[in-house]
């Protein structure tokens, strides 16, 4: 029996023309589940051009796993299924190249074209971002099927429910002696920003700074990493159904580049804003010593004591704790993604462990690193994962 594939593809331009990229998925079309996923970054570029680009990335996948399916094309532009069908003339130089390398692909008595509300796009669509963000291309497969499957006519598959089987609770994991299930949180500090290239302290008071370059490849990474997360990365963990952030211009973005690559919807929360640090907002730590000596020092080291009109570390940790009490008391058996900041961090590593908050400034939270602290409803808590890099 010949073989059915559905390849979705997707394209775009941050400018229209400007940074452009694309993506492409393969689904089984009798199953629904995930074979290939394929994304690219084109540099300047248009709309249109990104969109015939992941189109022939997409029928390119799909020869590769098998050069006698046939193959049904779904894409949301009207433009390039009407030129690929035959019914609109394909006039653009560059569009032309494109469309003549798509025919080429598979013969065209394989292949169909049609069109899609914007909706079920999603997953091609997030990869064209995830590829915009880290400038770089993806290329993922899964000759097994990937575990979400959906019907072939449905939007791409959402969240997973926390009731899909999991692996077993690792050795080394907190020991219980029972099968209840705790929240898991999945803390990801933001990426790089100017001021963190220069040491200078940024703060919850201000919204800005952005990230650089730098910072949004290292977000689109950590979203990768966290994609994996239930899978196989920490198997015994709920994929993430949530996602939290800070209200801050950098953590907005870091979890922009999340939401794309889940399909979750951010929702901002206050309580996992930066430290505030009054005076020192936006100054090195050289500058903060000349002109209050000593106070930065006893800052780090003493956690009740303030920044001069700002917060102490452990003001930090009761706004943490309480955002972690009411995660925790809105459902356990799920995972949270929090996009945070380093003092927020770890005083949420500290507030779990239950430490001393005068040893919480001696962790280490590196940009865009992931940490994963987990809460059970009878006040047992553990910490799995602690500062993990995610742009290796």
């Amino acid at each position: 029996m010949t073989r059915r594939l559905v390849v979705e593809a997707d394209g775009g331009s941050r400018g229209n023309p400007g940074p452009a990229g694309w993506g492409a998925v393969v689904r089984d079309a009798a199953t629904g589940a995930l074979l290939a996923e394929r994304a690219g970054y084109l540099g300047f570029a248009s709309n249109n051009v990104a969109e015939y680009s992941g189109l022939v990335a997409g029928l390119e996948a799909a020869r590769e796993i098998d050069p006698d399916a046939l193959v049904e094309a779904r894409l949301d532009s009207r433009l390039v299924v009407e030129q690929m069908s035959g019914r609109w003339q394909v006039k653009h130089a560059d569009m032309k190249r494109l469309a003549e390398q798509a025919h080429a692909v598979l013969p065209a008595e394989r292949v169909t074209y049609t069109w899609v509300p914007r909706a079920q796009n999603a997953a091609a669509d997030a990869l064209a971002n995830e590829a915009m963000d880290a400038r770089e291309g993806v290329r993922r497969d899964h000759p097994g099927g990937e575990d979400d499957v959906v019907a072939p006519d449905e939007a791409p598959p959402g969240p997973e429910p926390s009731s899909r089987a999991r692996a077993p609770r690792p050795s080394g994991a907190a020991m219980r002696f029972d099968g209840a299930e705790p929240l898991t949180v999945v803390l990801v500090r933001h990426g790089e920003t100017p001021m963190t290239a220069s040491k200078a302290y940024s703060g919850g008071a201000v919204p800005g700074p952005s990230l650089t370059s730098t910072g949004r490849i290292q977000a689109a990474k950590a979203a990768d990493t966290i994609f994996r997360t239930g899978r196989t990365l920490w198997p015994d963990l709920p994929h993430p159904s949530a996602l939290h952030a800070s209200p801050m211009v950098r953590t907005q973005e870091t979890a922009g580049a999340v939401s794309r690559r889940l399909g979750l919807e951010v929702e901002v929360d206050a309580a996992w804003a930066e430290c505030d640090f009054g005076a020192w907002e936006g100054l090195t730590a050289a500058e903060i010593e000349e002109r209050w000596p000593g106070d930065l020092r006893r800052w780090h080291v003493d956690a009740e004591f303030p920044a001069p009109g700002g917060e102490s570390i452990e003001d930090v940790g009761v706004r943490v704790s309480g955002a972690l009490e009411r995660l925790r008391d809105e459902g356990v058996d799920r995972t949270v993604v929090v996009v945070s900041h380093s003092v927020a961090i770890r005083a949420a590593i500290g507030v779990t462990l239950g430490a001393p908050s005068s040893v919480w400034s001696s962790v280490r939270v590196g940009p865009a690193s992931l940490t994963i602290v987990r809460l059970w409803a009878d006040d047992q808590r553990e910490v799995a994962v602690v500062g993990m890099p995610t742009d290796l």
